[in-house]
């Protein structure tokens, strides 16, 4: 089976810069076809936490106290297997998904490492034809996807603490917010065309006393494309919740927007959000409301060039972002910014080698205090 080295996502929905494989596909005798692909890959990090001063503010993701330390693990995207199934039935294409994400590292540095983490990211349907797709199941959120989807740090392993239990964080949290993988129902407009779009309705999320949800979430992005090098999106979120005690109702709300262009050697791409009700790094964390039950509001952006020279095998991006959070009396604003360089090496077909740096830090209130952070790091990705 063609594929796009996607895998943060899901085989459908593909990556900027990945690394072609062939995976397995059989063909059935019913018709159908079964597929499977994937990735696994390790990072050797190596952090260092400067002595900082900023400690009042919320939603902090480089800490104050100093500390260093060598771990392996994941990087963004986890070491991903996954299982296709794709038919057709008269007029109408039918296709199963299912996506697990185990990881490498053991977290904390511990010897004895118990146990694997396997996160079941993706089991989906899709139903399909002329008209477009219903995408039906768990799957990557909309809102913020086209973010995720062209962060050279998918590739690697940008912002994060020292010996992380999970993956590490990316741009997530440095420009952008991590949409997760939900259950929804998502239309998505026929493929080749100039405009298309995708729109979901997600299972709501509560935020603070906001818990009562009697109504999906409402996800959206629009793609418009300019040729076969300049590529705009926008889109939106928008989710109600009640607080059953004071019966009182607010709306979570936010937008997004960004362009990419692509030539021949070079590529850039930039984004920004806003939102209000959203919180920062993770939706609906417990920051998307202050102490008197108040929605924040949180906005950012990134930055990002690619540069792969002709004949080279060898990519080179930069990139530089920033994510803040602050409360409706402004009495707090938290500032996570990230630069991030890297060469990512295709050594074979399907053997990415990637050297990465990153250099990260947090502020509160108008820049009052800093706390700062490194991280090189050496990584190898197989797909397959």
């Amino acid at each position: 089976m063609k594929r796009s080295a996607l895998l943060f996502g899901a085989l459908m929905l593909g990556a900027a810069n990945a690394a072609s494989a062939q995976g397995l596909s059989m063909q059935m005798s019913n018709g159908w076809t079964f597929s499977f692909a994937g990735n696994v890959n390790i990072f050797a990090m190596y952090q260092k936490v400067s002595d900082g001063d900023a400690t009042g503010s919320a939603g902090q993701l480089v800490g104050s106290a100093e500390a260093k330390g060598l771990y392996y693990g994941t990087g963004l995207l986890p070491a991903f297997a996954t299982f296709s199934a794709k038919g057709k039935e008269g007029n109408t294409d039918l296709g199963v998904h299912f996506g697990f994400a185990p990881q490498v590292q053991c977290g904390g540095n511990s010897h004895d490492c118990f146990g694997a983490q396997i996160d079941m990211r993706q089991v989906f349907m899709t139903i399909g034809g002329d008209w477009g797709t219903i995408t039906a199941g768990k799957e990557l959120g909309v809102y913020q996807r086209s973010n995720i989807l062209n962060d050279q740090t998918l590739f690697g392993v940008g912002g994060g603490g020292i010996a992380p239990g999970g993956t590490t964080l990316g741009r997530i949290g440095f420009g952008y917010i991590y949409p997760n993988f939900v259950p929804q129902f998502t239309y998505s407009s026929p493929a080749g065309r100039s405009t298309s779009f995708n729109i979901g309705l997600m299972e709501p999320s509560a935020f603070g006393a906001y818990n009562e949800l009697t109504t999906p979430r409402i996800e959206a992005e629009v793609t418009f494309k300019a040729g076969s090098n300049l590529s705009v999106f926008v889109g939106g979120t928008a989710q109600n919740g009640k607080d059953p005690v004071a019966d009182e109702s607010k709306t979570a709300v936010g937008a997004s927007g960004g362009l990419t262009y692509k030539g021949s050697t070079f590529a850039i791409h930039g984004s920004g959000y806003y939102g209000k009700g959203l919180g920062t790094t993770l939706m609906f964390s417990p920051l998307s409301y202050d102490a008197a039950g108040d929605l924040t509001t949180s906005y950012g952006y990134y930055g990002q060039i690619t540069f792969t020279p002709a004949g080279s095998k060898a990519t080179i991006a930069g990139s530089y972002g920033s994510s803040f959070l602050k409360d409706a009396d402004d009495t707090f604003k938290t500032e996570n910014s990230l630069i991030s360089g890297g060469v990512y090496y295709q050594a074979t077909k399907s053997l990415k080698m990637v050297f990465e740096g990153d250099y990260m830090w947090s502020k509160d209130g108008e820049g009052s205090g800093k706390n700062k952070a490194f991280t090189g790091a050496f990584g190898l990705m197989l797909f397959y």
